[in-house]
């Protein structure tokens, strides 16, 4: 009786499953255009704007470069869930649209992220590696120079 209760669970499970897949969410495909306002703005270094690029801008910009899995149901509905989490918080493709007030606190924020190790999300980081401490370092010192320009315009 129990492995009849059993197989049945599995068999709607897989059916359920193979239908989800026929359930698309929205991507997040922009064009790096999209991000050359705040790349103006902020003047990061080549080195700083690889880690923006490799660590930042999949989850915070119209510019996510989706991985094979993300075509398959649920990754793919987890996959959106973050990016859309990420750019309520921080979207690069939005920050002309920032007071200067707001810059100066999203940088702040990120930098606050990334020393306490919450960005980027660890299950980012099982595929695209952690920041190391230099970059880390580069990013804080390529941050501390944005924002006191910013301070100046306040």
């Amino acid at each position: 009786m129990i492995r009849k209760v059993v197989k049945i669970i599995a068999i709607v499970a897989l059916i359920a499953l193979v239908i989800i897949q026929f359930i698309r969410p929205d991507k997040n495909i922009g064009d790096y255009s999209d991000i050359a306002a705040f790349e103006a703005e902020t003047k990061p270094s080549e080195e700083v704007k690889a880690i923006l690029k490799n660590n930042c801008y999949d989850c915070h910009s119209n510019t996510t470069v989706y991985p094979w899995y993300a075509e398959v149901a649920p990754f793919s509905f987890f996959l959106a869930d973050h990016v859309e989490e990420g750019k309520e918080h921080l979207d690069f493709a939005k920050w002309e649209s920032y007071s200067v007030k707001k810059k100066d606190h999203k940088l702040d924020e990120l930098v606050e992220e990334v020393e306490e190790g919450e960005m980027p999300l660890e299950s980012y980081t099982l595929i695209h590696g952690n920041l190391s401490e230099e970059e880390k370092e580069l990013l804080e010192t390529w941050v501390k120079s944005v924002r006191a320009e910013l301070q100046t315009q306040l």
